[in-house]
């Protein structure tokens, strides 16, 4: 008798932890779901905000915080280059894109002389970010693909036809 009540203990200590497992796991699933759908609602109050202030130059004011004088239409074209940067920058962060394709997409828009002008104009910006920070990090790749862009399209013995395979593209 003392054998089978050891057996039933044993049986019960073992359901209760599958169930503290199962509760844990659960739990960091909810806790995910949570963190996605905050940063869901941020990126879309982030767009909201910037969609505004595109349209409206007295909101847009509020956002020059530039190093120089950036004429009106100028600052809606900045804030449309962060609008399309942050919207990739979004996608990577929820499992969307790949560090790879992220980078593909930001290599395409470097193309553009305006989403440049944009990032030289907002460097500042990211210097205060924690180096540690992924957005620091993705700001230092961003900086590197810059730079060799503006190498390769600004260089008048070049036609500016290789701009794809402008930095090597980063793993994961």
């Amino acid at each position: 008798m003392a054998t089978q009540n050891f057996g039933i203990r044993e049986l019960g200590s073992t359901a209760r932890s599958r169930l503290a497992v199962t509760a844990s796991a659960l739990a960091r699933r909810s806790l995910r779901n949570r963190r996605r759908a905050a940063l869901a609602e941020q990126h879309r109050l982030h767009f909201d905000l910037l969609c505004r202030a595109m349209v409206d130059p007295a909101l847009a004011a509020v956002l020059d915080t530039y190093e120089s004088d950036v004429p009106p239409e100028r600052q809606r074209q900045y804030l449309f280059a962060n609008a399309l940067y942050v919207n990739a920058l979004y996608f990577h962060r929820t499992g969307a894109l790949t560090l790879a394709e992220l980078y593909g997409h930001v290599r395409v828009m470097s193309r553009n002389k305006i989403f440049r002008e944009y990032w030289a104009a907002t460097r500042h910006h990211r210097e205060s970010l924690p180096a540690s920070s992924d957005e620091a990090v993705l700001g230092k790749m961003m900086n590197a693909l810059i730079e060799e862009m503006n190498t390769l399209l600004e260089d008048p013995d070049d036609d500016g036809e290789e701009w794809w395979v402008v930095g090597g593209t980063p793993e994961g």
